[in-house]
């Protein structure tokens, strides 16, 4: 059975309270159960974790025995070459979530270091990004 990991990245266990006018109203659980009805319909298995420290998802990565994994990594996209060094050492394909449209907001959010090492990008969908992600990411994995 394919197996994907959802990771999520800094303060997206606020989901809910943070900046609703940015990232909507719906929470990590409300998302993390979507994402389990989603795969069931899809024939997968997910692991969904949510870390705020760069070297905890680095770990979760790096020990991860998932396929593929859909990625948010939150502000770390922006600044984080370990992330991207990560990613690369790993021989999984990778799929860059945001809820948010980044290429909407400030200057510094314009660019992405996952990027450079993801097969794709979902950005700007809010939570209805998580299972199209799933879908595109069981697709990409598909024999």
């Amino acid at each position: 059975m394919t197996h994907i990991l959802i990771l999520n990245g800094p303060n997206l266990n606020l989901l809910g309270i943070r900046q609703p006018e940015t990232y909507g109203t719906v929470t990590l659980a409300d998302i993390e159960a979507t994402c389990r009805r989603e795969a069931k319909t899809l024939g997968v298995s997910i692991d969904f974790a949510q870390d705020n420290h760069e070297g905890g998802m680095i770990d979760l990565i790096h020990n991860s025995k998932a396929d593929g994994i859909i990625l948010n990594a939150g502000a770390y996209t922006h600044t984080s070459i370990a992330l991207m060094d990560a990613i690369s050492s790993v021989n999984k394909p990778v799929l860059e979530l945001h809820l948010s449209n980044i290429h909407q907001r400030e200057d510094f959010r314009h660019h992405s270091y996952i990027s450079k090492v993801a097969f794709a990008m979902i950005c700007g969908l809010g939570a209805q990004g998580y299972p199209l992600a799933l879908r595109a990411m069981a697709a990409h994995l598909a024999p």
